[in-house]
This record gives C-alpha cells, structure tokens and sequence, in this order.
C-alpha cells in the first residue's frame, strides 16, 4: 500500500480581474469570461516565486503528514517558471524544509504536467523501497504575453505531495502516461512568453491526450467513469475539464471539486495537483479520485487514489485550497499587475 501521506496547497493573496485585463486591451469581458469561465486569477507578489510557492505548500504538506522532514529522501520540483536557468530550485525547498543534506534533489519540466511528472517518480520510489517518503511538487508563476489570451488564465499557486507506505491518506491504485510530439505551446530559451500554435491547442494536444490518458488508465484499472466519487483533469480554463469528463463518461458534478480552481485561472505546473488538493479537501473515506494532468508538447499521467479513514484526521491541519482561493483576497489594477509580473521595461 503506497500513496500520500500529506498534501497541501498555496496560492498568492494577489488578484486580477478579468475585467481589467479586458479593459486594458479594449475587448468584452462578459464573452471572454463565458468563453474561458475564469472570473480572476492569481498573481504572485514582488517576492514570491516557484521557490516560495513550493516552501509553503510543502510546510502545509509536512504539517497533514506529521512527519520528520529528515525522512523525506528525494524532493521534486515540477515547474515551467523556475527562478534561475541555471541553479536548481528543489535544492533551496529542501534546505528551507529542513529535508536537507541527506536528499535526492531535482528539478523537473514538461509544461503544464511537470507536477504529476515528479508525483510519479515520487510514488515510484517509494514503490520499489528505494525511500520511506518522497515529496513532489507543482508550482509555476506562468506568464501571458501582454494582450495575448494566455494573459487571462496564467496564474500562480502551487501543491505538494509527501508519498509514503504509512499513515496514507490517499493510496495509489493505478498509473498511466501517454505522450506524443506534439508542438502546441512552447518557449525557447532566452524568450520571456511561451508561444502557442492555436490550431493545436485543442483536439491534437489536450484532448487527444487527456482523453487517452483516461481511456488508458480506466481500462488498465478495469474500472468505469460511475465507480469515481470525482474526478480533476487539467485546467487550461473552466470549458476544458468539463468537455473532457463528459467525453470519458463523467458528469458535472464529479468534476466540480476540481474545477472550481479555474476560478483563480491556471497554475499550469500545479492546476491539476491543485484540483486534487481541493478534491481531497472534501472528500469521503473510500472515495475514489482520477486525476489526469496535460502538459504542453505533449503528454498525460493519470492517478486514480482511493481515500483512506485517516483523511478526517489531517484535513484541517493546513489551510483548504477553498479558504485560500476566498479569503484575504488584495486585487490590483492593470497598472500595478504589470509592475508585479515585470511586463514594464525601463530603459536606462
């Protein structure tokens, strides 16, 4: 029996509307907002980053698990906004953790499913024996090109996942990945914004995958859309998740614990592990979750999680994706959004 012993979630206090972005750029609010089905999203503040995001989320992590960090032996990074191109983010997660020096740091990048990437060599490891207890984590700070559509839904706020054999809250029943080359989204080096190629936004990268990823893992597990109490696909946006779950058989209200996190726009790196986080957050001893992630260029994992008792035990031991995402909100206008992301440059 393998599966997660602690889990927690940290989003930023900072807020945009669309409104305002919409208003910066001259379009209708009321169509992008029914379009996307994202009211606002998060913004990082001056001096919060991946690397912060992730201390956070990994401390409320540590707090659910009740555990020393010194038996935690491999940290993960998932991210598609590390601060540094050359220096690792997971080193300063640890030492700020308290897991170091006797640690297997990394740092990992595949788009928006960087996250579930490093939740699967976690869980592995653990698996095979290798550790006691591995932590995973999906954190971003993602960026939108001024006007751009992403500019709407790039937001900040992350997840972590402590993985163990004792004192599970969620096991483990079954994995699956599906991966394909397929160039929708990308961002060279060097380059500030991602870019993104439309026509391959949709049907050849999201769907395509997510779908096949859910296929896969529903019939690896033997198990039908009806046996799930909920279930969280990645959130480019409010319309996705929903398409894909009726599309695999799943009907609204399995995918609204998940889905309400669009409302707060896309984490990316942590959007589907923040969806399972606010799953977690309200569901039942005995429940059974699917989680599929997507990520850029392109590929899936999916997990299906069977909750344990010991959930009503840890669950109010760190702040609820809910609380976080309602409460002590501070909203900013354009002005000052675009002072906070670095979309101003000055010349000198």
């Amino acid at each position: 029996m393998v599966g997660v012993v602690g889990y927690g979630s940290y989003v930023p206090r900072y807020r945009i509307r669309v409104e305002d972005i919409a208003g910066q750029w001259g379009r209708d609010a009321v169509i992008i907002k029914r379009g996307l089905m994202v009211n606002e999203k998060t913004v990082p503040g001056p001096d919060e980053d991946t690397i912060t995001i992730s201390v956070e989320a990994g401390r409320y992590a540590l707090k659910r698990a009740g555990i020393d960090p010194k038996e935690i032996g491999s940290v993960y990074v998932g991210s598609e906004s590390h601060p540094y191109a050359v220096k690792p983010s997971g080193t300063v997660v640890a030492e700020a953790l308290g897991i170091t020096p006797e640690v297997h740091v990394a740092d990992f990048e595949f788009a928006c499913k960087a996250g579930t990437e490093a939740m699967w060599v976690a869980y592995n490891e653990v698996k095979s024996g290798e550790l006691k207890y591995a932590l995973a984590i999906g954190a971003d700070t993602s960026q939108g090109a001024p006007g751009d559509a992403l500019e709407y839904t790039a937001a900040a706020g992350g997840t972590a996942y402590i993985f163990g054999k004792d004192k599970i809250v969620a096991e483990v029943l079954e994995t699956f990945s599906y991966t394909t080359d397929t160039p929708d989204f990308w961002r060279r080096e060097g380059a500030y914004y991602p870019r993104h190629g439309g026509r391959f936004t949709g049907e050849p990268a999201y769907f395509k995958h997510v779908y096949s990823a859910g296929k896969g893992i529903l019939e690896k597990a033997k198990m039908e859309a009806d046996d799930f109490a909920y279930a969280v696909f990645h959130m480019p946006n409010g319309k996705f998740p929903q398409t894909i779950g009726k599309k695999l058989g799943f009907t609204k209200k399995q995918i609204e614990p998940g889905w309400v996190v669009p409302t707060m726009g896309n984490t990316y790196s942590g959007s589907s592990p923040t969806g399972l986080s606010a799953t977690f957050d309200v569901a039942k001893s005995g429940d059974l979750v699917l989680i599929v992630s997507f990520g850029s260029g392109a590929g899936s994992d999916a997990f299906i999680f069977r909750l344990t008792d010991r959930i009503n035990e840890v669950r109010d031991a760190a702040p609820k994706v809910r609380d976080l995402l309602d409460n002590n909100q501070i909203y900013l206008d354009y002005g000052k959004y675009a002072q906070f992301r670095g979309k101003i440059i000055l010349n000198e």
